[in-house]
């Protein structure tokens, strides 16, 4: 689902999607290190924290409960229920924070949320789409994770298939078969779009 809202800002955001797996968030954290002026959007979800993960820095961890509340109170500019109430979304309120501190914003999302966040902030982003060499691979590096099951790999899996055909509307696509070749490339892209307008 996607909301317009009142938020009105020249901010600039930098969108990074791809299927889970893909090596997006990878690339998210090196675009933070070479760029002081990126800030990193932290999402809102309603699924489980994992043991690696911090509250406030990876995600904001709230309830499935308070998520719907959220969604009835308009305070995400996009959300989705990517697994049966498993819910993600950008919180108007972090937009709002990260733009406030002069910032570039930078988003690690799914696809779906990737396009919902390119239709709200227009021509002041650029998405890029991060594609994994093979399928074989995508399945090999979900397992080599250990974080699924058997069951929820089947349907990360299922999810990844479809997503890579949305992969014609972003801005660019890369396809991250060397990785530093693609943290290269990427970082090419983010420092021409950092310096335009």
């Amino acid at each position: 689902m996607f909301y317009e809202s009142n938020l009105i800002s020249k901010g600039k955001a930098i969108i990074i999607s791809g299927p889970s797996g893909s090596g997006k968030t990878t690339v998210v954290k090196y675009l933070l290190q070479k760029f002081p002026e990126l800030m990193f959007s932290i999402s809102a979800t309603s699924r489980k924290k994992r043991d690696n993960e911090v509250d406030g820095k990876d995600y904001y961890f709230i309830s499935l409960q308070d998520f719907k509340k959220k969604i009835e109170n308009n305070e995400f500019i996009e959300y989705e229920e990517v697994y049966p109430n498993v819910y993600y979304g950008t919180l108007k309120s972090e937009v709002e924070r990260i733009f406030s501190l002069g910032k570039v914003i930078v988003f690690d999302v799914d696809v779906k949320g990737a396009i919902n966040l390119k239709n709200f902030f227009k021509d002041n982003c650029i998405s890029i789409f991060i594609k994994p060499p093979s399928f074989k691979i995508l399945e090999e590096r979900l397992m080599l994770r250990k974080t699924e099951t058997k069951e929820t790999l089947q349907i990360r899996l299922k999810r990844a298939l479809e997503e890579l055909s949305y992969e014609k509307n972003f801005d660019f696509s890369v396809l991250n078969n060397n990785l530093k070749d693609t943290l290269d490339y990427v970082e090419n892209i983010v420092r021409i779009f950092i310096k335009s307008k």
